[in-house]
């Protein structure tokens, strides 16, 4: 059988190599970069965070979020972390339940997968957009942007998202699938840097706090994370801004709330402050913080609430050493925006999955055609998620097309 896949990236290499497991099939494997993976290389800051062993369900988004359900039972992590074994990639496995290569390299698993698509029987083009897909009763006609025709029985769309423009994220995945009769939600950037009003975290650039998160709107929790966040000449970035990013794409007039303390009492901090004063009354309020908060963090909060940084700790009243206890624990940011697709990790929305079979990835509407990764409505959560989805996908349309 003829197989094609449009698309390199983690889906496409997983579905190609599963794909061309039984030697029965030719795999065409058409990407439009100049080389396989370039994506997965940027992972996880160069080191590929490629799943979570945390993975179920509920990590992930779109309209029907329980879609994501028949791949993960039929390729689970352990099973992941097994097909890349079999390739000669060791990993480990971080308390967080992050897996890495134990490289600590992206492009080990790069490596093993472009050596895995080093077959007889999978013919791999790169450097080549497909401009168009019409589907024949042949099967599958497909032209390339150089006018050369593929014919396939089979095909297999993997192109991924929009996130990411300069690592090769781009629309051409919904397009191919828009023009077979597919319909596409609106997208949105996803596991996003955050813009905010600026002056209240003014000088704090580069700066790296562990904060509690709540995203609201008009004073509704939408959505709520943990972890570290860094601070930005723009906004704010880190994990856990990326995990409340999607909620905040998706909403106007949200404001991120920091609690810059979340496992300490306001009152047990008050008379930490006051045993402070007690002890060394010729520091000035610029100190007050300091051994609590990174120290430029702690100068910005007192200056927040109006008390001057050279002002000695015995002038502080009970009302403002009160208000710096709550601006420890209640940093308001006003969300103006985010850093776009060009920013953004992943993409939220996609093809619409009602139109796939989930337990197969195949068309309803059009016999033969597949869909994996990122192109689908699908989009996880920030730590090895989305990864994990596409070799899900990936493996699960792989195997049903290798037989």
């Amino acid at each position: 059988m003829r197989i094609a896949i449009i698309g390199a990236g983690a889906a496409g290499m997983a579905a190609a190599i599963t794909s061309a497991a039984s030697g029965a099939n030719q795999v065409l494997l058409l990407e439009r970069q100049a080389r396989v993976g370039r994506k997965l290389l940027a992972t996880g800051n160069g080191r590929c965070n490629l799943t979570n062993r945390h993975t179920d369900p509920s990590r992930y988004h779109g309209n029907s979020p329980d879609f994501v359900r028949p791949a993960l039972e039929a390729c689970p992590v352990e099973s992941t972390l097994d097909f890349f074994q079999a390739l000669g990639l060791y990993t480990v496995t971080e308390p967080d339940g992050k897996v890495y290569p134990w490289s600590d390299q992206a492009n080990s698993v790069v490596d093993v997968l472009r050596f895995a698509l080093d077959r007889k029987n999978v013919s791999l083009i790169t450097g080549t957009e497909v401009v168009s897909v019409k589907k024949t009763a042949e099967g599958f006609r497909i032209k390339d942007q150089n006018g050369a025709v593929h014919q396939a029985d089979r095909l297999i769309v993997a192109c991924g998202g929009a996130a990411g423009t300069k690592l090769g994220g781009g629309l051409s995945g919904y397009q191919l699938l828009r023009s077979l009769g597919h319909h596409c939600t609106k997208l949105y950037p996803s596991l996003v840097q955050l813009k905010t009003d600026t002056e209240p975290i003014r000088g704090l650039k580069g700066v790296r706090a562990m904060a509690a998160l709540k995203l609201s709107v008009n004073d509704a929790l939408l959505a709520k994370a943990c972890g570290e966040v860094q601070f930005t000449d723009y906004g704010v970035s880190g994990p856990a801004v990326f995990d409340l990013s999607r909620a905040a794409a998706t909403a106007e007039g949200t404001v991120l709330h920091l609690d810059l303390l979340p496992d300490y009492r306001a009152e047990d901090l008050l008379s930490a402050l006051c045993i402070r004063i007690s002890r060394f009354p010729n520091l000035l309020a610029e100190d007050l913080l300091t051994g609590i908060l990174h120290n430029r963090l702690g100068r910005v909060l007192v200056k927040n609430c109006g008390i001057a940084l050279n002002t000695p700790l015995t002038s502080l009243n009970w009302k403002q050493l009160t208000q710096i206890v709550d601006s420890c624990h209640e940093l308001a940011l006003p969300v103006t925006g985010n850093m776009g697709m060009e920013g953004a990790q992943v993409t939220a929305g996609g093809i619409v999955t009602k139109e796939f079979d989930p337990e197969t990835l195949e068309s309803r509407i059009v016999p033969g055609l597949y869909a994996a990764g990122e192109v689908l409505d699908v989009d996880g959560d920030c730590g090895g998620f989305n990864l994990q989805w596409a070799w899900s996908s990936g493996i699960l349309a792989g195997k049903l097309n290798s037989k």
